[in-house]
């Protein structure tokens, strides 16, 4: 594939900011953004400035790039710009070339990336919300209150959904504070963790009940944002803890509420907190501010058994041959992937291609608000294809 066009422009994201959306050969990719951002993510945009990548984009020499025939050729892209763009930027422009090549060939994304797929990821939708995606005043500290069932998309869809519609009906009538979505459509409340657990555990058996399928409940506790000083400031029924008693905590939440995945539970340093809850937990241990699609520092958690699962945003890290590299590393090691959206969404759904073609075990996105719903459409879109 020869390049015929690469333009940038600015688009506004879910939360109404600024992000990057990238065209080359007509094929266009915008780039998401992330509120909860761990310290190790590369930056967004050179210098932090997207309107000098956007210039940089439009002012490339055609000419000068190089043709492009399979996926290993991004790393010809990369010699080129890796270190004069920023990572959405990079995740963009890369995205675009695969999906205008795929199109050169007459096939989708990612058949171009796997014709051999078959399975597809789980989706684990956000339902009760709190930390820095919510916007009340008082809230849960855990940022991400999580659902997912063990069917395929079209089924998953249908019942994140109504997961989330029943969480409405409880919430509304014990909440204080009045009912509204935060940046990722999950319901916002003033209830503390322990309180919502027990929402997420009503949830569980009513859905169980209605459909016979059984949810699965998880959190994302994005524990840096709380961490300071050495120790987890707790606002909501105010609690001062320790790494001692900050992983006595979650191993006693564990066992008590049966949860099968925690995210972030301790703060972004913490390789050997992480490893001993991997030792004393039967869920899983997902690392995103400590591993931040970061092929060394998910090489370091691996090492020392601090996982078994890993987030992974492509936009942390910009390259996709970089995301590809952490996917198989995973692979080899038995840790799970689960792809994830950010709180600042776009209409792209690119991450939903890049899941089923690396056949992630997971997919982390809301089945609520369209920017969410249109990865969640793309996975069905793809089911309906291949069954």
């Amino acid at each position: 594939m020869k390049f015929r066009e690469v333009k940038a422009n600015v688009i506004l994201d879910s939360r109404g900011e600024e992000t990057i959306e990238i065209t080359v050969n007509g094929q266009f990719t915008s780039a998401p953004a992330g509120k909860s951002k761990g310290k190790y993510e590369k930056p967004s945009y050179k210098n932090s400035n997207i309107h000098a990548d956007v210039d940089f984009i439009n002012k490339l020499k055609i000419e000068k790039l190089p043709e492009i025939k399979e996926f290993e050729d991004l790393e010809l892209v990369e010699n080129k710009l890796l270190k004069k763009i920023g990572a959405n930027t990079l995740f963009a422009l890369e995205s675009s070339v695969l999906k205008a090549l795929a199109k050169e060939n007459k096939i989708e994304l990612w058949q171009l990336l796997n014709p051999l797929a078959k399975i597809f990821p789980r989706i684990i939708s956000n339902t009760i919300g709190g930390g820095a995606h919510s916007q009340a005043t008082i809230k849960p500290d855990f940022q991400e209150f999580l659902v997912t069932c063990n069917k395929d998309p079209s089924i998953s869809r249908v019942v994140n959904s109504k997961t989330h519609e029943e969480a409405l009906a409880i919430i509304k009538n014990i909440s204080s504070i009045p009912m509204k979505k935060n940046d990722e459509n999950a319901w916002m409340t003033d209830e503390d963790n322990e309180r919502v657990l027990e929402i997420m555990k009503n949830l569980q058996e009513n859905i169980f009940d209605d459909s016979g399928i059984h949810l699965d409940i998880g959190l994302d506790c994005a524990a840096s944002q709380f961490f300071k000083n050495n120790k987890y400031f707790y606002k909501n029924k105010l609690k001062e803890r320790g790494k001692k008693e900050q992983i006595e905590y979650i191993i006693a939440l564990a066992k008590k509420y049966n949860l099968f995945y925690i995210e972030d539970p301790l703060q972004e340093e913490d390789f050997e907190g992480f490893a001993e809850l991997v030792k004393n937990t039967n869920c899983l241990i997902v690392g995103d501010d400590l591993t931040v699609t970061n092929f060394e520092r998910v090489e370091k958690a691996i090492k020392m058994e601090a996982i078994t699962g890993v987030i992974v945003k492509p936009n942390q890290t910009g390259s996709l041959l970089e995301v590809k590299k952490v996917i198989d590393i995973c692979r080899k090691n038995g840790i799970r992937t689960i792809m994830s959206h950010r709180s600042g969404e776009t209409l792209d759904d690119t991450i939903a291609d890049l899941a089923f073609a690396w056949q992630c075990d997971f997919i982390k996105i809301p089945v609520v608000g369209s920017e969410r719903l249109a990865k969640v459409k793309r996975l069905v879109e793809i089911e309906m294809k291949i069954k």
